[in-house]
């Protein structure tokens, strides 16, 4: 008998990382990995590999950076690389590195009553702009709303009006009001096609040059912030950086089709 407890302790002190046991960290992140399925795929594996549970705060960038600048979460995993870099230059994040990326869309109505499919994305917002098509913006200081505005701010336009529509909300719930609008709006590719069979939107401008989306992960400050699980971050950081990390992004797939890249596959 006390062969077999202490055989049956050992066995437990190979593996004391139980999932219900496990050590918990909370992440801030977009609603398009959200979205996507992305994290729900990725998030398992690394719990079951480290035997660190992610707890996950979808929201737009601008928040979830604003949760990381108030020490509230350990991890980020957004795309709005400007804001990314001012939140290292200001001491609030360390560690950033960027590991993966896609492209935007501009979606629309099949009928597409501005005539943008196959214009890049500076003319298909003039075309838009000019006939005062609806557009559903994010408007919500997301990384798609960040990249939106430096669309605009490209094409010399600042739209306003009746035909431009702010949500204020996430990415799924954008795409829904412009279905229902039959208006335009910008999209990440992976929650596009993770939502298209729910959706009479279709892809119009596929601008690869202006339209890369760029995924980063930090951790936060812990000299900011000692209370922060900075350990448990980085080995996160370190995993979805790795090799292994590479081959798992490469593999996720939505309806058939890989929607992110790891970084080390883009070329300029």
């Amino acid at each position: 008998m006390r062969l077999l407890l202490a055989v049956w302790i050992l066995w437990v002190g190979l593996f004391p990382l139980s999932l219900s046991g496990a050590e918990r960290i909370k992440m801030a992140t977009t609603t398009s990995l959200d979205n996507s399925g992305f994290l729900d795929y990725l998030l398992p594996k690394f719990a079951k590999e480290y035997g660190i549970k992610i707890d996950v705060i979808a929201v737009g960038t601008g928040k979830a950076l604003k949760l990381g600048e108030n020490g509230d979460v350990d991890l980020l995993f957004v795309h709005a690389p400007k804001a990314e870099a001012e939140f290292v230059r200001k001491g609030f994040g360390v560690q950033r590195t960027t590991v993966m990326y896609n492209y935007f869309l501009i979606v629309g109505p099949p009928r597409d009553p501005a005539q943008i499919k196959g214009k890049n994305a500076i003319e298909s917002l003039r075309r838009i702009y000019r006939g005062q098509y609806t557009f559903v913006s994010r408007g919500d200081e997301s990384g798609t709303h960040k990249k939106e505005k430096e669309l605009w701010k490209m094409a010399g336009l600042k739209p306003g009006g009746s035909w431009y529509l702010e949500a204020g909300q996430g990415m799924a719930a954008t795409l829904q009001i412009a279905d229902e609008k039959r208006g335009y709006t910008l999209v990440d590719t992976s929650t596009f096609l993770a939502l298209q069979n729910k959706l009479d939107l279709v892809a119009l401008s596929q601008d690869k040059e202006r339209l890369l989306n760029l995924y980063s992960v930090m951790a936060v400050n812990p000299k900011k912030y000692p209370r922060v699980k900075y350990g448990a971050a980085m080995k996160f950081i370190e995993w979805i950086s790795s090799r292994r990390g590479k081959v798992l992004i490469r593999e996720f797939t939505t309806q058939g089709k890989r929607t992110f890249f790891p970084i080390d596959t883009l070329h300029p």
